[in-house]
């Protein structure tokens, strides 16, 4: 017990030492917490177009400070991805994922309904008839177009800043391919998810089959939706693991988001951000590798002032919204 104390009191003036330390490159560690008042205004403020988002099937709003609102924004459509869906959802999310203010993002549906999924009017031509003098080299042309495709929802994955998908109405076909892409899923009470693809002559190709199975953790309820075409509604969904929670309408469900974002976004991005990679690379890997790759992250990652100014915070039992982190 004495041993036990010693290390605590030690681990103590190690962290008083590091808070009362000048910091790397002659910084100062005084933090400037945004006032309440300050934050009532953001927070009571229109959300504004995001800079350098200008999309044909999309609209990117700052909803609230450091968090992007995405919405699929062709309602007249039921938000049908067309051919500028697929290559609009790679140039946001590549831009997102260098935006230093921004650490977390919302995805939702204009309109009465997430997605309807392929816009198969508009896309027939890609798919029906690919270019091509033979075999090979149609294959070759389809073999292409679908790796974009993929693309479009792998972008989502792979952006460092967490990705919350609030979904109300129909989530169909490619809708799917989206959400299991993103890391959190929210849904209104009048939702429904439908992989839709084996109804229109084709396997699901640019993510459901290969991201479903490690979302929901069950095979056999994978196969009987992906086989079936069936839909699965609000509550099965929650059931099944496919959404963390369900509100009893979009506006609820919304609210919720926002409030995920923002608590999110006032943790460390360093750390929000280490965590999302760590987490990915953990579902690829073994344990062994997991914990390897955490190591050498870690490494470098552990001299962040993020740590000073949370434990500070914690230390004078001040909220991390009063942190002022630095952008990442």
């Amino acid at each position: 017990m004495a041993a036990a104390m010693a290390a605590s009191r030690r681990l103590r003036d190690l962290l008083m030492w590091r808070l009362t330390a000048p910091t790397h490159l002659g910084l100062n560690l005084s933090l400037r917490p945004m006032s309440s008042s300050a934050q009532d205004e953001a927070s009571r403020e229109a959300p504004s177009e995001a800079p350098h988002h200008n999309y044909q099937s999309l609209r990117v709003t700052a909803a609230q400070r450091h968090i992007l609102h995405v919405q699929l924004n062709r309602p007249e459509k039921r938000n049908a991805m067309n051919k500028a869906f697929w290559s609009e959802m790679v140039e946001c999310f590549n831009k997102i994922a260098q935006d230093a203010d921004c650490r977390a993002v919302v995805i939702s549906g204009a309109g009465k309904m997430f997605t309807s999924g392929l816009d198969l009017v508009e896309m027939a031509g890609d798919l029906l008839q690919p270019q091509g003098d033979d075999a090979a080299r149609i294959s070759w042309s389809l073999r292409g177009l679908i790796t974009r495709y993929q693309e479009t929802f792998s972008v989502i994955e792979k952006c460092p800043k967490p990705v919350i998908a609030a979904i109300h109405g129909g989530c169909v076909g490619g809708g799917v391919d989206l959400i299991t892409a993103c890391d959190i899923r929210y849904c209104a009470q009048d939702a429904f998810f439908q992989v839709k693809e084996v109804d229109v002559g084709l396997a699901a190709d640019v993510g459901t089959l290969q991201r479903l199975p490690r979302v929901i953790g069950n095979q056999s309820l994978v196969n009987e939706l992906a086989f079936t075409a069936r839909k699965m509604m609000a509550d099965e969904a929650l059931g099944s693991g496919l959404v963390s929670r369900v509100f009893p309408d979009k506006e609820a469900m919304l609210d919720a988001a926002f409030a995920l974002a923002a608590e999110i976004s006032s943790k460390s991005p360093v750390a929000v951000q280490g965590t999302k990679v760590n987490l990915l690379y953990s579902r690829d890997h073994s344990v062994a590798e997991g914990l390897n790759y955490m190591a050498a992250w870690n490494m470098s990652m552990l001299q962040t002032q993020d740590i000073v100014k949370s434990v500070q915070a914690a230390m004078e039992k001040k909220e991390l919204n009063s942190v002022t982190f630095s952008k990442l």
